[in-house]
């Protein structure tokens, strides 16, 4: 199988939002470029985003200086993705094993 990279740093933050802030936590992420992804979700966390950046550096602004400043964010758990495996954010495709 060939090896697969990540174009970009990527990362999932995990946010725990006031019940009443919740639309407008939705309304202030989704204005952020590097949020490529944002879901509301049941479960242990209010919203679940997808976060992609140029380097760690980059990530670490972004989450403190625009994430965690917006009004009715409580929280966030960061998953740092290591190396994809399948999906859209894998910059090349996996080859097959021979048959």
């Amino acid at each position: 199988m060939a090896g697969i990279s990540l174009s970009r740093f990527l990362a999932t933050v995990n946010i725990f939002v006031e019940p009443s802030e919740k639309d407008n936590v939705i309304a202030s992420l989704s204005k952020l470029e590097n949020l490529d992804e944002i879901y509301e979700v049941a479960g242990e966390y209010d919203i679940v985003s997808m976060v992609s950046t140029s380097c760690l550096e980059e990530f670490r602004e972004i989450l403190q200086k625009k994430i965690m400043k917006i009004k009715g964010i409580k929280s966030t758990i960061t998953t740092i993705i290591l190396a994809p495996h399948k999906g859209p954010k894998c910059s090349k495709k996996v080859d097959r094993l021979p048959q």
